[in-house]
């Protein structure tokens, strides 16, 4: 019925199993296997190039999400001089190769200087370089003036706006993707880190994240929530990555076997990653004074932006789109997967 090597049905038995094998392992005071104690908040936020590589070129969500993000990005910015993006999880780089590559193009205005600046632990630094080094290489291939920063911290609540090195007559951008779900279960954290951000003055804040509610605190309401979820994604996986099943191993290992695991057996502090959806984010930034705003300009919708996304890849089609509000939503057959908005703050 179950096996981590099975087919999709068996695979997603087996990661629940494992995952409700962990709970009852803890509440009885049994001794866990040793991958139960593999954090899965380090495995979602480190930079993993290969994969990330991989998600562009097979999956269309993560497509959409870079070429969606990163367009909001420049229409919100139109006509800066100077761009400073705070990035608060990188991981690749991928979208702001993206981004380099449409300001050195000379489709979009000219650009004095281009600065980005990462929100990370300290852990994370000697991986954060490899993505500095790939950035700041790709910068100059493209004859662009190019500064990356590193803002590591141990505790976000000792995080001060000082850090981030603002000059004055900087544009500056915030990017959250799918990092917010990771402070969802400490609010004083998420509380200061948008204190600081408003601080900086931003002119816009991406933000992108799972579509789903994973945050209840009935066992059996989170449970069939991830059940459903953690089925859909694991189908597109499967769909997406049929000719480069390495990939797909490794990604349903890091977005959906851990985080099975995180959601069916921890509770409390334990449970690194909260994941909730539009209408939860909603409430939240409307206690910071963030206005929701459209994503992009009048030239193009966020909806035929996203359509460029799913072009050309076989899975495209099973992929749905379409508007919340001014949210984009995609989603797989019609079960939701991502939100992607737009907020400034007031």
């Amino acid at each position: 019925m179950s096996s981590p090597t099975g087919t999709p049905i068996q695979r997603l038995v087996f990661y629940f199993s494992e995952a409700l094998l962990h709970k009852i392992a803890k509440e009885t005071g049994r001794i866990l296997p040793k991958d139960s104690h593999v954090d899965p908040l380090e495995q979602v936020m480190i930079p993993n190039m290969p994969l990330q590589n991989a998600f562009y070129k097979e999956y269309p969500l993560s497509r959409i999400n870079k070429l969606v993000g990163v367009q909001a990005v420049l229409d919100h910015l139109k006509g800066a001089k100077k761009i400073h993006i705070i990035d608060l999880v990188i991981r690749s780089g991928l979208h702001w190769m993206i981004l380099m590559q449409a300001l050195a193009s000379g489709v979009v205005h000219p650009v004095e200087h281009l600065k980005i600046t990462v929100l990370a632990k300290t852990e994370w630094k000697a991986n954060l370089e490899k993505t500095e080094e790939q950035l700041v290489s790709f910068a100059h291939s493209l004859h662009l003036n190019f500064s990356f920063k590193m803002v590591l911290v141990e505790e976000i609540l000792d995080l001060h706006p000082t850090r981030f090195d603002r000059v004055g007559d900087e544009s500056v951008s915030v990017y959250a993707a799918h990092t917010l779900m990771s402070m969802v279960g400490c609010v004083d954290r998420l509380d200061h880190l948008m204190t600081v951000m408003r601080s900086l003055s931003p002119c816009v804040m991406i933000v992108t994240e799972l579509e789903v509610n994973c945050n209840s605190p009935n066992f059996i309401g989170r449970f069939v929530e991830s059940l459903f979820f953690s089925g859909a994604l694991l189908d597109s996986l499967v769909d997406c990555f049929k000719n480069d099943e390495s990939s797909r191993v490794n990604a349903e290992s890091i977005m959906i076997r851990s985080c099975i695991k995180n959601v069916v057996s921890t509770e409390g502090e334990q449970r690194k990653i909260r994941l909730v959806n539009m209408s939860v984010w909603r409430a939240f930034f409307a206690r910071h004074a963030l206005v929701e705003t459209e994503l992009m300009g009048l030239s193009v919708s966020p909806l035929e932006q996203a359509s460029m996304g799913v072009q050309s890849l076989a899975c495209g089609e099973s992929f749905t789109l379409y508007m919340d509000g001014k949210c984009l939503i995609v989603g797989w057959k019609g079960t939701p997967l991502s939100s992607l908005s737009a907020w400034k703050f007031q």
